[in-house]
C-alpha cells in the first residue's frame, strides 16, 4: 500500500506504514497525523485535489519528482513540524497556507 521510496502514507482516516516497527516512530506518526488534520480541515476530497494539482504545478516547474513532492505546502508543513510532538495541540486552522 505504501508507494516505493516512502515509509508512510495517510489516506483518511488511516495511516499506512511500510514496516511494523515504524509504529513506534513518534516523529513519523506525528508527520502523518499532521496530514490527517489537513485532510479533515479540507473535508478530505479537496485535500487530495489540491495536493495533486500543487504537485503537478511544482513538477512542471522543478522537473524533479522528489523536489516537487517536498515543495507541496502540505508536505512542507508536515516536514517542518514533525519533530514538534506538541504541534497539533496549538496548530492554527489551515496552517499549511503559510507554506505555499
Amino acid at each position: 500500500m505504501v508507494p516505493k521510496g516512502y515509509v508512510g502514507i495517510t489516506i483518511f482516516p488511516f495511516i499506512f506504514l511500510k514496516f511494523d516497527y515504524l509504529k513506534t516512530n513518534a516523529v513519523l506518526l506525528n508527520h502523518e497525523q499532521i496530514h490527517l488534520r489537513q485532510q479533515i480541515e479540507l473535508l478530505v476530497i479537496p485535500f487530495y485535489i489540491i495536493y495533486g494539482v500543487e504537485f503537478l504545478i511544482r513538477l512542471m516547474k522543478l522537473k524533479h519528482w522528489h523536489r516537487a513532492y517536498l515543495s507541496i505546502s502540505f508536505e512542507k508543513e508536515a516536514h517542518t513540524n514533525e519533530k514538534d510532538l506538541n504541534y497539533l495541540k496549538s496548530r492554527p486552522l489551515f496552517r499549511f497556507i503559510n507554506y505555499l
